[in-house]
């Protein structure tokens, strides 16, 4: 009797990708001076008839996760438009969350459409634009409908929504059709990013032009704001009579994202902020390499920009513990479509299959993103081989971690942190020591995330006298970690950390693979954040 274990090989990127499905070669592949013909964004025609032409049926990925974003376009085709609902809750992101929820419905409608030529989708999105542009006067008010002078990701996220619409869709509008969306991309969206950049818009520091924000530029705002513009631009930069598109992509969107958010992962991959801003982060940042592979071919060369970038995957999933994330300081607005698909992306970019063939089973993998940016011809297993102890060593995050198996979810997990306390972009908390434990299917210790955002002082600053540490999520007294004199740790510590570990590896199993005796442990001198106590 044999055990069928083909699957359980070393991640790897099939010799024969002809026998179990892959892309065909670009037919049309695009110079670096002249844009491929729409579509062009995230999702060149190629592979839009590739995926029509058998590869769906062909690969057990790719035809569930189309029809899940079927049938969630489906789903939705009867809702009411969005509401201009500005938020004034927990995290008072403007309309963000508008913005997103219209960005994942025009990615469904207008995948959906491309896919069954049916015309209830296309209409459903043409409904929706003209919502989100004021048409029925129900959105907003005056000249900034999208928000771009008071919260930049809105504008972003509305900028890149209404670039797929135009792009995707682009020979099944009428002309007149093409002509308001390309209006509405440049009234409500790129003027007011060429007015960022130029300085004429005050809420401008994601940019990098406003002095004095240092390492708050490097991370997901910059990220998204750079991803949202890009697509815009790119999407109507061929007939765009007012040369914003142009002006922006020569002269700032792509230096100002290598510059700012490639720097969002540290050396060892850890990102900047939080592993829940990593989300938006690496969405944005996948968005752009993405755009500009497809539209010119372009290779932005991350590894010379930032090694650690090609690391941040690897973040992304030993931050995973058994049961949830290792979840340290603020979680961030509704993350919609932002997900953790650029795996799929990344693993292709820096040759590593492991990133792809973790993704693809996780629950966020059905959206259309994943449906261009997956290697159908990886095989393997991604455990395989991968070391289930590690330290992430960069100083500005410092943390360590270990688990009892990568395929086991009852086993056990642990993960510590030690770093500076300060240059995440005001989203950490004073945690010197802090922990998190899982086992037996449970979550033992945990951390408590976010705070209400609008509160006084919540992002005034990481000084020791910030009205943050006020708060008590944010306040060493909230976190898993020592506390003397119920006072809070000092933001200018500098731990220093002891990591060992047996280096022990996942076998070619999923199960009864590891080594009984295998020891990982870390120590941290916290002395440093107790002022001498």
């Amino acid at each position: 009797m044999q055990t069928q274990t083909a699957g359980y090989g070393a991640p790897t990127t099939a010799a024969s990708p002809a026998t179990n499905g892959a892309w065909p070669a670009d037919d049309s592949k695009p110079s670096t001076t002249q844009p491929r013909a729409h579509p062009r964004l995230y999702a060149p025609k190629y592979k839009w008839d590739a995926l029509t032409n058998g590869l769906i049926a062909a690969d057990p990925y790719l035809s569930y996760w189309n029809e899940t974003i079927i049938g969630n376009a489906s789903k939705t085709l009867g809702d009411p438009v969005v509401p201009y609902n500005i938020d004034g809750g927990l995290t008072g992101s403007g309309v963000l969350d508008v913005a997103r929820e219209i960005k994942l419905k025009i990615k469904n409608w207008a995948y959906a459409y491309k896919i069954t030529g049916q015309s209830q989708y296309q209409d459903r999105i043409w409904k929706e634009l003209q919502h989100a542009t004021n048409a029925d006067g129900d959105f907003g008010s005056g000249n900034d409908i999208w928000n771009c002078g008071g919260h930049f990701l809105d504008c972003a996220e509305f900028t890149n929504a209404f670039a797929i619409a135009f792009d995707w869709l682009y020979d099944n509008w009428s002309k007149e059709q093409r002509d308001q969306i390309r209006g509405w991309i440049v009234d409500h969206g790129l003027q007011f990013g060429q007015a960022a950049y130029n300085g004429s818009l005050q809420n401008n520091w994601w940019t990098g032009a406003a002095p004095g924000k240092g390492s708050l530029i490097n991370g997901n705002w910059n990220c998204v704001c750079n991803a949202g513009l890009l697509a815009g631009s790119l999407a109507i930069i061929d007939d765009d009579p007012s040369g914003i598109a142009k002006n922006l992509i020569d002269n700032f969107l792509i230096d100002g994202a290598k510059a700012n958010c490639f720097q969002g992962a540290y050396s060892d991959g850890t990102w900047a902020e939080t592993p829940n801003y990593w989300y938006f982060g690496t969405t944005g940042a996948a968005e752009i390499v993405s755009a500009l592979e497809t539209a010119y071919g372009q290779d932005i060369d991350l590894n010379s920009v930032n090694a650690g970038f090609s690391l941040t995957s690897l973040y992304h999933m030993y931050v995973q513990g058994m049961t949830s994330l290792f979840d340290y300081g603020d979680h961030g607005p509704n993350k919609f479509s932002s997900t953790a698909n650029s795996l799929l992306l990344w693993g292709s970019y820096f040759k590593e299959p492991r990133y792809t063939l973790y993704q693809r089973d996780h629950h966020d993998a059905s959206e259309p993103y994943s449906m261009f940016w997956y290697d159908p011809s990886v095989d393997g297993a991604w455990w395989n081989g991968l070391p289930i102890d590690k330290h992430f060593d960069n100083k500005d995050t410092e943390w360590g971690t270990a688990r009892s198996s990568w395929s086991d979810n009852s086993g056990t997990y642990w993960a510590m942190k030690a770093g500076k306390l300060t240059g995440h972009q005001t989203h950490g908390d004073l945690d010197i020591g802090d922990f998190v434990f899982d086992a037996m299917g449970q979550r033992w210790a945990g951390d408590l995330g976010s705070d209400q955002y609008l509160g006084y002082g919540y992002f005034s600053s990481e000084a020791q006298d910030s009205p943050r540490w006020t708060y008590y999520r944010k306040r060493t007294e909230g976190q898993n970690t020592i506390m003397i004199g119920r006072a809070n740790q000092l933001v200018s510590a500098a731990p220093t950390v002891k990591f060992e570990s047996t280096g022990t590896s996942q076998g070619n199993m999923p199960s009864l693979s590891l080594d009984t005796k295998d020891t990982a442990y870390m120590t941290i001198d916290m002395s440093s954040a107790y002022n001498g106590a």
